[in-house]
């Protein structure tokens, strides 16, 4: 990397840090274009891009980050997650997941259970549930062409090596659920006081398994460890808004909407904001 690359990747972390985000993205583009691979700066322009809705972007960035050298296994981890977090937005949410199985495999850490966490309760949420009948046709139709591939490629003589059948789609989705839930767990065995850690297994009993008394208890952890949590604050809303408490609720909502949002929140500013409106009669 040479000197102004530096320099540039210098200034842009700087402006950043500042919260001047078009002149620091300005700055980082400068500093790749001149060179720049320092893994410390790529990670930080790519949160950058990600908090902006530039997932393409992101992508492309860590991309690059990833063949940069002297990269720790701290930013390996960040590197994965960020990615993880542009595949979900870029609506390749199992290409995230497995992302961050494999890695987690090689290297458990927090981040992981944190973003692999939230990444399981959006996709085993009853409004994500899979057209089974329309994946095993699929999966079905791979394998009879895949069939018909060995055996015409078959030497004269032998029996073609035909792949396995696919198993159902459903039965695949409840298994793949079920490591969902026992990884939710671990994730408290890890770090029982994890504000993030607390909420996803929270959404994961009143989002997926619709058992909000169980759910609860989590949510108000989470809430004592991390009082401003966007997620925590507006699921327990939800609950004061069932027990008449809507002065309660708006509380907690306009709280939330102090909060630094991100790709991981189930609830965006906007969504809050028209919550709140409605609540207090502005809708």
């Amino acid at each position: 990397m040479g000197l102004m690359a530096n320099l540039k990747a210098q200034k842009a972390y700087s402006l950043h840090s500042k919260g001047q985000y078009e002149e620091a993205r300005k700055a980082y583009e400068e500093a790749i274009a001149g060179g720049m691979d320092n893994p410390r700066y790529l990670l930080s322009y790519s949160v950058l891009l990600i908090r902006s809705g530039d997932y393409e972007r992101a992508r492309d960035i860590l991309r690059k980050t990833e063949k940069a050298p002297g990269l720790t296994e701290e930013q390996k981890t960040q590197l994965f997650t960020n990615y993880a977090a542009c595949m979900y937005r870029l609506g390749q949410i199992d290409k995230g997941i497995r992302l961050l199985e494999k890695q987690h495999l090689h290297a458990p850490s927090g981040l992981i259970y944190q973003t692999l966490g939230y990444l399981y309760d959006e996709k085993f949420d009853p409004k994500s549930t899979p057209d089974f009948a329309a994946l095993d046709a699929e999966a079905q139709a791979r394998y009879e062409e895949a069939v018909r591939e060995a055996q015409a490629n078959a030497i004269e003589g032998t029996e073609p090596v035909l792949p396995d059948p696919p198993k159902g789609a459903e039965e695949s989705y409840l298994a793949h659920r079920e490591k969902a839930e026992a990884f939710l767990i671990e994730a408290l065995d890890y770090d029982d006081e994890d504000s993030i850690c607390l909420d996803n297994i929270g959404q994961w009993y009143y989002r997926v398994k619709g058992d909000r008394e169980k759910a609860k208890p989590y949510f108000e952890k989470a809430l004592e460890n991390k009082e401003n949590q966007i997620d925590t604050l507006y699921f327990l809303s939800r609950y004061d808004l069932e027990e008449g408490q809507t002065a309660k609720a708006l509380e907690r909502l306009k709280l939330a909407l102090e909060g630094r949002f991100s790709p991981l929140n189930y609830v965006d500013k906007n969504g809050i904001e028209a919550e709140v409106a409605r609540l207090e009669g502005k809708n």
